[in-house]
């Protein structure tokens, strides 16, 4: 077994497909032989009782025993004797039994001739009994014969059975062609072994050959480039769709690290800002502005403003973090028209210059966290009032789609274009556009929305065209 194991998959493959070979070649050797000495014994019975019956029912009338009221008195150890030297010939001998199973005669005469074996009396009392047709081999001095027994009756319809033709012959010439036929068998399948082996050999290298090219693709990728794909020749076999589903792995591996790298350079130059402005104001303070007390309230203000800032961005790291699974969400029924009409009241507040819609759906409940869908709509809703001009409209509405819910705001603000749209949901990420007030947010609002939709099992996606306003439509699974 464990040499089984050091072996390389092609060794495992090849002798698995040779014991498979060897197996199924062997079989059908095997039943061939098999049949074909089946048809030689059949064939060699089925002569010697068709040559044997006519020589029976002329013997049967020249003895006058074909009345079967006087067999117990015409039967003789005479009469046995000429049917017995009819029925042997040079590679045949033929004994005569009568109905106690003794020997009458025995038609060997000449040396030539082959020695009768004795009689077997589990097959004689069948045939005594009313069997035709019994074969069976025997042997006499190792060497191989043929037995047939054939009962002996006053005429083929009469149940009186007065005595037994044993028919022997030799099975020296089907045993010389069933050898002959062996070793063609043996040679054949040898033949057909080694190129067996041989094809199999090359079909599977040639299988493998794209496994091979996978693996060496594995270590270029593990050693860090991430450029590597892996080709195939034939694309649609096993192999072929597990060398895409790498290349797609790959592919999403090298954006979500191409991702991280992203997030960790925008995450330390949004934390190195506020500390950079927290250092200048330090520096001033201890060069002695301190004496200054304008200048110290103005420098205060000027931290604590960079304090809260970096205060907020360390909440939305945490609440990314937090949203990483599913633990912190505590889901609940809600009834989404009551849940809108409460949610209208504070987004009429901060809407302020903006005019608020709601353009309710259908009746419809569904299991989610209160709290984080409150704030998905506060993120979506604060977004919709930094990109949109004062006097503008922001529709808020939901309805059905099948096995989930689908909840949309829409606003007439500056809009997207493509690539800002194929970024936005990356941290940090803050796009072209400016908003209405000139000031950017940290680039994580729509990053959490998307983690806390993801922890509900849901998914957002957004429309937008520049100049043309956004749609953001978010949906929740109905169970």
């Amino acid at each position: 077994m464990n040499r089984w194991r050091t072996l390389s998959l092609r060794g495992r493959l090849v002798l698995l497909y040779a014991a498979l070979l060897i197996l199924s070649v062997g079989l059908v050797g095997c039943y061939s032989y098999w049949n074909i000495w089946q048809l030689f014994i059949s064939s060699k019975s089925s002569h010697l009782r068709a040559s044997a019956k006519p020589v029976i029912e002329h013997w049967l009338i020249d003895c006058n025993l074909t009345e079967q009221d006087f067999v117990h008195l015409s039967f003789t150890a005479h009469d046995a004797a000429s049917l017995a030297r009819d029925l042997t010939s040079r590679n045949t001998v033929a004994v005569i039994l009568n109905r106690q199973a003794k020997i009458l005669a025995n038609g060997k005469r000449l040396p030539e001739e082959p020695t009768a074996p004795a009689p077997d009396n589990h097959y004689l009392r069948r045939a005594l009994s009313g069997e035709n047709e019994i074969t069976y081999r025997s042997k006499v001095n190792a060497t191989p014969v043929l037995v047939l027994l054939i009962p002996l009756r006053p005429h083929p319809a009469s149940p009186h059975i007065f005595g037994v033709v044993q028919i022997s012959t030799l099975l020296t010439d089907i045993n010389r062609i069933l050898f002959r036929h062996g070793a063609m068998l043996i040679g054949i399948m040898a033949v057909i072994l080694i190129l067996g082996v041989a094809a199999g050999f090359w079909l599977i290298g040639i299988s493998l050959k794209d496994l091979r090219g996978l693996l060496v693709t594995c270590n270029q990728i593990t050693s860090g480039n991430f450029t590597r794909r892996a080709h195939v020749n034939n694309p649609r076999d096993e192999i072929g769709q597990l060398a895409k589903s790498f290349n797609q792995m790959i592919d999403r591996i090298e954006t979500t690290f191409a991702s991280q790298q992203r997030f960790v350079a925008n995450a330390a130059h949004e934390l190195l800002t506020p500390l950079t402005g927290l250092r200048g104001s330090l520096e001033v303070l201890l060069r002695g502005a301190q004496d200054d007390a304008a200048a110290v309230a103005r420098l205060s203000r000027g931290m604590y403003k960079e304090v809260d800032r970096l205060i907020r961005l360390c909440d939305q790291l945490l609440g990314l973090s937090r949203l990483e699974g599913s633990s912190n969400v505590r889901k609940q029924r809600i009834v989404l028209s009551g849940f809108i009409n409460d949610f209208k009241n504070q987004a009429q507040v901060l809407a302020q210059d903006h005019s608020m819609i709601i353009e309710p759906g259908p009746f419809v409940t569904f299991i989610a966290d209160p709290d984080l869908l409150k704030q998905i709509l506060l993120n979506l809703l604060s977004n919709a009032l930094h990109y949109s001009p004062p006097g503008t409209s922001i529709i808020l509405g939901w309805r059905l789609l099948p096995g989930q819910v689908e909840i949309w705001l829409s606003d007439q603000g500056i809009g997207m274009d493509a690539e800002t749209l194929s970024h936005v949901f990356e941290p940090f990420y803050q796009g072209k556009a400016i908003t209405v007030s000139g000031e950017k947010g940290a680039g994580l609002g729509l990053s959490l929305t998307q983690s806390m939709v993801a922890a509900h099992g849901g998914a957002i996606r957004i429309e937008s065209k520049p100049g043309q306003g956004t749609s953001v439509f978010v949906t929740f699974p109905l169970q």
